[in-house]
């Protein structure tokens, strides 16, 4: 590995080892595809994303993006990045061709994107404009997608998707932008909209904001809302752009971290001439948008992985070259020579820490990812739904694990670094500013609340965990007759059979009334089940890097029976050192992380309320 981004043989592993891409490549959606092409992909990602997006991270964070007369300018230095990341046609690959886009897995496309996450702010540009693509092309009439699609999946145009507002945060059922109908059938929009990432910028001749509101007159709360094309210059018959539509920045937000990102506020019909068409039906605004949720959850989860990765080879690497203290064998020696830090068993126990939830998560969204794959490319409706419900369950864990677990990850990144860490002299401190939003925004103990009150009491869903606990326990079976993973096997088996237990526990608390049992806990039962799928997938990872560590040492005469022989393999070949590893980070997690979720299941199944027995008055004197 020779880069700073990303661990590019763990990522083939995960990819054409553990998930094994021929299981998607048999299914006739994605047969015109082969194992090559996407290795060419990958390659050609860690390519355009160490020399064009990496070397733009620090100097976009200091330029950040400035409003100048109502106009965003974002960092100078993402301007060209942006022109070759639509020329070499890396946004829309999930767009099928047909459609302007390439057609790729979903797995591959959340791959090749994770090369170039660690710049958020960078890439919320091309990610709004994805999205909006995918929006309009599923539910735009036919002159809507002849009108926007061709411009925006060849990214000369920009997009955002604006939902937030001032008083309603996340209750979107209190949404107040108002549209007014015409006689044409056109819409006027009136109100504010906040936080609207990518809401302006200076890269594109057009931005075509998917906005969420409620026509004059339809009901409150969530079904009386629709969405619609609100573009910044509307578009003429003859193609040509019209005058700026009436609409304002009113300010960029002052953000900790993503500071290249403009994140704004937005006023629409201060003049009432706001043009605005409607995507969809009237009233099924909530429908089109989780259409895209489930995409959006796993590309935040997606970001938390890419900042931890980097953080992680970041100090990784520095641990390597920093000299600091003796060995604990020498310490009494005052001459004794310094070691690098990496010798410390404190730091290797951070680093390790570190690796095992990286490669863990790593594995879980590119699971999920494919997951919908699956769904999507199988011709069986019955074993659709089953990986459609398996995606389904894991997507709020992705969301909200994968964020909350990779700011921790970059944590312990700084603390490797100690005070060189909290200084700017080296990119830690921003790493930490940049990912911690991705745990705020679609507010991860609402994610927690889907997955517990949504996916796991909902009757028609709660066969969704059912086909998830199958698959675990399928596997698992398996690896307990394996003498070398017997002991970890069994481990993971009773932390899934404990998982099994709190789901039970938690639909009898619902039978029974006892709501806040589970809502009060759903953040705490949400990280206790990423763990446990996160251990799960590791020991299968295990197994892989095992069978394929007994083949290695058979081809070059090595016992692995003898510690001495192995050992000294390991030290000289690169694959055996790798597949080792994988093993021993699987060890680690399982024996060192997993048992977290013990404080978990006794705190939760003390069926404790403090939380709403508190009197508001309480909380303070």
């Amino acid at each position: 590995m020779n880069n700073l981004i990303l661990d590019e043989r763990d990522q083939k592993f995960v990819l054409f080892e553990l998930l094994d891409m021929n299981k998607l490549l048999r299914l006739e959606k994605y047969s015109d595809f082969s194992t090559d092409t996407f290795k060419m992909i990958l390659a050609n990602a860690q390519k355009f994303a160490a020399e064009e997006i990496f070397p733009t991270l620090t100097e976009g964070d200091k330029e950040g993006c400035k409003l100048v007369e109502g106009s965003v300018r974002v960092p100078d230095c993402f301007h060209r990045p942006y022109k070759l990341f639509n020329e070499a046609g890396w946004n829309c690959m999930l767009l099928s061709r047909k459609s302007g886009g390439h057609g790729f897995p979903g797995v591959i496309r959340t791959a090749a994107h994770e090369w170039f996450m660690h710049n958020s702010a960078f890439c919320s540009y091309p990610i709004l404009v994805e999205s909006a693509a995918y929006l309009i092309n599923a539910y735009g009439s036919k002159q809507q997608k002849n009108k926007y699609l061709p411009k925006l999946t060849t990214g000369q145009w920009g997009a955002s998707i604006c939902i937030t507002e001032p008083m309603a945060g996340t209750d979107m059922g209190n949404i107040n932008v108002k549209a007014i109908k015409m006689p044409d059938g056109t819409f006027k929009l009136q109100g504010t909209k906040i936080f609207i990432t990518a809401g302006d910028q200076n890269m594109t001749e057009n931005i075509i904001h998917i906005v969420l509101a409620r026509i004059e007159g339809d009901p409150g709360r969530t079904r009386g809302l629709s969405t619609f094309i609100v573009p910044k210059y509307p578009v003429n018959k003859d193609g040509s752009l019209g005058k700026h539509n009436d609409f304002e920045i009113a300010k960029i937000e002052k953000m900790m971290g993503g500071k290249g990102s403009a994140t704004c506020l937005i006023n629409y019909g201060k003049n009432n001439d706001c043009y605005a068409e409607l995507l969809g039906d009237e009233r099924a605004g909530m429908k089109i948008m989780f259409q895209m949720i489930n995409s959006a959850r796993i590309v935040a989860g997606l970001q938390g992985l890419a900042s931890a990765s980097t953080a992680y080879l970041h100090a990784l690497k520095y641990a390597r070259e920093r000299l600091q203290g003796s060995s604990l064998i020498g310490w009494r020696n005052g001459n004794a020579p310094r070691v690098p830090i990496i010798h410390h068993a404190d730091v290797r126990r951070m680093l390790l820490w570190m690796k095992s939830n990286v490669e863990s998560m790593r594995a879980l969204i590119y699971y999920t990812a494919m997951c919908n794959d699956m769904a999507y490319g199988i011709s069986d409706p019955t074993e659709a739904e089953k990986w459609q419900g398996i995606m389904e369950v894991l997507t709020p864990i992705v969301k909200a694990y994968c964020t909350d677990i990779a700011f921790r990850v970059t944590e312990t990144a700084m603390q490797c670094y100690g005070g060189y860490g909290y200084c700017n002299d080296y990119p830690m401190e921003q790493f930490l500013r940049d990912v911690k939003v991705a745990s705020i925004y679609g507010s991860n103990g609402l994610q927690a609340l889907d997955l517990v009150a949504r996916k796991m009491i909902v009757k028609e869903q709660g066969s969704y965990f059912m086909d998830l606990l199958g698959e675990m326990n399928t596997t698992v079976a398996k690896f307990k007759v394996i003498a070398a993973l017997k002991e970890l096997a069994e481990d993971v088996q009773t932390a899934i059979n404990t998982l099994t237990d709190v789901i039970m526990f938690f639909s009898s608390c619902s039978k029974e009334g006892k709501f806040y049992v589970f809502w009060g806990n759903a953040q705490p039962f949400l990280m206790m089940m990423g763990k446990i799928v996160c251990a799960w997938l590791l020991l299968c990872e295990a197994a892989v890097a095992q069978q394929t560590l007994l083949e290695l040492c058979s081809i070059k005469g090595v016992t692995c029976s003898d510690p001495s022989d192995l050992s000294r393999f390991i030290k000289k070949h690169k694959d055996a050192a790798f597949y080792d590893g994988k093993m021993k980070t699987a060890k680690y997690f399982i024996k060192n992380v997993l048992p977290d979720i013990c404080g978990t299941i006794k705190a939760l199944k003390s069926e404790d309320i403090s939380i709403m027995e508190i009197a508001d008055e309480s909380f303070s004197s």
